[in-house]
């Protein structure tokens, strides 16, 4: 009998020392070959490379479509200084173009991309989510970006690389279980994370997006994937790109106690306008007013030639401050070597709308940068004692925590945007400050506000409602109008775990994006 206890799976003791060893040895081998087949495994091997492959993608891709949008801007700033009236010609062929295209041959790509990566994460079937994310989606979005950015649109690529990156992620996604890397949603969330990190060059700030947007209203499952998508995806942007930060070097801080003032009024000021300014944007994506609303929706590329007619007579009345992302404008205050018009927070507030109710491809994110950027120049003229960059780091902070509602992600991107650590009290004292202000003015977060009607939108389109065969008789229906069944979800959606998500949200989200 070699075991004395199977419980304890221990050699008898009365076993001579020869016999004890090699049971030792055996029972070592078996153990070492249990731990070792992982390693050894072919298919393990082919899922790990196959993730890795595909973040590498999608920061490939990032970074070509971040070198395209700088030579885009570049081309039409150009064309700009010369002939700045141009512009009232090319944005608005450029808008009805856009809109049109992506209508008709792409539809999906439309808006920021942020949207239709939390739609697609929230639903459990494939033909949904291939609605909203996919090769062809991601491909078309960057070609139709790079198309407003020409156009002189005040959109961002940010928004567009997120949808990117969770499009090339979702590939990966497979039927098969045994040949299954991961979920789909945890897929879409680390390729999410990757485009952030890949466009800003932030890998913190991609994690912290992945966890504060992506995964609001559940649990953060998807560690060792995000984590592998954001390490290859900066990893291939520091191999193309370099170790660069995207607004330089920022050196100037603010001390304290006295720097609670720059805090308090950048965090207020910035909560109201980034509260407002998100719930305008949800408010005209529901539908305008009036008969622009009417126009808007039934002759949307008339529409989005006027949008263009408008950013074009702003863009000439600014001085081409408010083409583009903003990126320029808002180094240049940084740096000192330009200052921004009091007028220059509105006028770009103004175009950034403009291009999100015209429906054309782009995102919002980096320009709501330059709103901050603005909104913290005006404040310095209140503060002369302050060092401008400090104040305008705090007010791009301030604006981004309120319009996105996302405090960690904000401070975090800023703060490794500027390479600014000693700010690092003060960027969080004042996204906390400004959330907490954006949150009485806007309850429901911007992109999740979006986000459901373009799920609504996605699964109406591959389930068509079926019409009723039996229909009541004319007696019945004066007698008593019909009742029907209550959807199972505010939104409608056919499967539990969706409608769970929705029941875990608050209950003002859900009594605000109930109604189609």
């Amino acid at each position: 009998m070699l075991y004395r206890n199977r419980a304890l799976m221990s050699p008898d003791p009365k076993l001579d020392t020869p016999t004890r060893t090699r049971w030792s040895l055996s029972r070592l081998l078996r153990g070492g070959r249990r731990y070792a087949l992982p390693w050894l495994s072919l298919r393990r091997w082919r899922v790990r490379l196959l993730l890795v492959g595909a973040a590498l993608f999608a920061g490939l891709l990032a970074i070509a479509f971040a070198i395209g949008a700088e030579l885009a801007i570049e081309a039409h700033a150009g064309v700009m200084r010369e002939r700045p009236w141009l512009s009232l010609i090319v944005a608005p062929a450029g808008f009805a173009a856009l809109a049109w295209v992506s209508r008709r041959f792409f539809p999906g790509t439309e808006g920021s991309g942020i949207p239709q990566a939390i739609a697609a994460s929230l639903s459990d079937d494939g033909r949904v989510r291939k609605q909203l994310l996919s090769l062809r989606i991601a491909i078309a979005k960057v070609f139709l970006t790079l198309g407003g950015l020409l156009s002189g649109a005040s959109i961002g690529r940010e928004g567009p690389s997120i949808q990117i990156g969770a499009s090339i992620m979702h590939m990966l996604a497979s039927r098969k279980r045994h040949r299954r890397i991961a979920s789909s949603r945890d897929l879409i969330v680390a390729g999410s994370g990757a485009g952030v990190a890949a466009a800003f060059n932030t890998p913190l700030g991609g994690i912290m997006f992945a966890i504060e947007e992506m995964c609001r209203y559940r649990a953060f499952r998807a560690n060792s994937t995000t984590l592998t998508a954001v390490i290859f995806a900066g990893l291939m942007s520091l191999a193309v790109l370099g170790n660069y930060t995207y607004f330089g070097r920022t050196l100037a801080t603010i001390g304290w106690p006295d720097g609670i003032w720059p805090v308090l009024l950048c965090g207020v000021v910035g909560g109201l306008l980034g509260g407002g300014f998100s719930r305008v944007l949800i408010a005209s994506a529901r539908g305008l007013p009036g008969r622009v609303g009417v126009i808007a929706q039934t002759q949307p590329v008339r529409f989005a030639a006027f949008c263009g007619l408008l950013t074009g007579l702003i863009g000439v009345a600014s001085g081409g401050l408010t083409y583009g992302t903003g990126y320029a404008e808002s180094k240049a205050a940084l740096e000192g070597s330009a200052a921004l018009p009091m007028a220059f927070m509105l006028m770009k507030m103004a175009v950034i709308w403009l291009a999100f109710v015209s429906r054309i491809p782009g995102g919002v994110f980096a320009p709501a940068l330059a709103v901050g950027a603005g909104l913290g120049s005006d404040i310095a003229m209140l503060l002369p004692g302050e060092p401008d960059p400090a104040i305008l780091v705090l007010g791009m902070v301030a604006f981004l925590a309120a319009m996105t509602q996302t405090p960690i992600t904000s401070f975090v991107i800023v703060m490794e945007m500027t390479a600014n650590h000693q700010m690092l009290l003060p960027l969080m004292a004042t996204a906390v400050v400004a959330h907490g202000v954006s949150r009485s003015v806007a309850p429901v977060p911007l992109y999740h506000a979006l986000a459901y009607p373009w799920l609504r939108r996605a699964e109406g389109r591959v389930q068509p409602p079926v019409p009723d065969t039996a229909a009541p008789s004319t007696a019945e229906s004066t007698a008593a109008p019909a009742t029907q069944e209550a959807p199972t979800s505010p939104l409608g959606v056919a499967n539990a775990e969706t409608a769970g998500n929705m029941q875990d949200m608050p209950s003002t989200a859900r009594n605000k994006e109930g109604a189609p």
